[in-house]
């Protein structure tokens, strides 16, 4: 196999070793993947770039940024093979994008801070990808986007043609108008289709609080990421706590788990 081993390799080496491990004397795996059987890998890599960011680990972060620019490297080495297109253009393609859409520092368009440039950017992408009103903006999210951040954005691009709450406060009252409404369901509603009504009404719930999160300029799916990570450090503790006490939690009474389960959901480490 013609392949040069270096102490420290760059870019380059990565597209032929990728172009290697694909080819027709290269790993019996890799040459048969395809973009659908490595897609979740995709995926997977950047949750765990997400991870070394929220560990503030320089090293995991590293590593998985590797791991992520490999997954980049493939799907553009299996587009190389059918003659669609190579890295350089992918290279291309993003370098002109930056170019076009920040004005103000490769051109002439003065702003005055950083919802300008949000503005400027949001206009420029319109016309790029010939979005002719507020809804194609809104269609143009990917469905597959986590539901959290589909609804962040959701949120986002719809007040920007006016359709909002006025203020953080306003969302609050309508996002608990909604869960008392379906706590009045629950309680006094008719035994029809239940499951959808709960799904709907829980997804008009959720939506909702992507709306306050807007106001409140916070990221949905973060605020739920740090909360589970919290619920299950909180969880951990509680458990240790009372195993150390010579009990287990399915030993406990309802009013004691009552009393734990609200620590836990707010995150407290010690259970009293």
């Amino acid at each position: 196999m013609a392949f040069t081993f270096k102490n420290n390799y760059d870019i380059s080496d990565l597209l032929e070793i990728v172009k290697i491990l694909r080819s027709e004397n290269g790993c019996p795996w890799d040459k048969v993947q395809t973009h659908e059987s490595i897609r979740s890998d995709l995926i997977e890599e950047t949750y765990e770039v997400c991870e070394g960011i929220d560990n503030d680990s320089p090293e995991m972060l590293r590593e998985e940024l590797g791991d992520l620019l490999l997954q980049i490297v493939f799907h553009t080495q299996i587009e190389r093979e059918k003659g669609n297109f190579v890295f350089s253009d992918v290279c291309d393609d993003i370098c002109k994008k930056l170019i076009e859409r920040h004005p103000h520092v490769f051109g002439s368009v003065k702003v005055e801070n950083e919802d300008e440039v949000l503005k400027n950017w949001d206009a420029i992408k319109k016309k790029a990808k010939k979005q002719e009103n507020y809804s194609d903006t809104l269609e143009s999210i990917p469905k597959t986007f986590p539901a959290l951040i589909r609804g962040d954005k959701i949120c986002r691009r719809a007040s920007r043609a006016g359709i909002c709450e006025k203020d953080a406060v306003s969302a609050l009252k309508n996002l608990s108008n909604e869960i008392s409404s379906l706590a009045d369901n629950i309680e006094n509603g008719s035994n029809a289709d239940k499951e959808q009504l709960y799904q709907d009404k829980m997804g008009e719930i959720l939506l909702r609080t992507c709306e306050a999160d807007r106001l409140l300029k916070v990221d949905s799916e973060k605020a739920l990421t740090y909360a589970s990570q919290r619920f299950t450090k909180s969880f951990k503790a509680a458990e240790e706590q009372i195993s150390a006490s010579g009990r287990k939690l399915d030993e406990l009474s309802e009013e004691e788990l009552g009393g734990i389960q609200k620590r836990i959901f707010s995150g407290e480490t010690a259970i009293r």
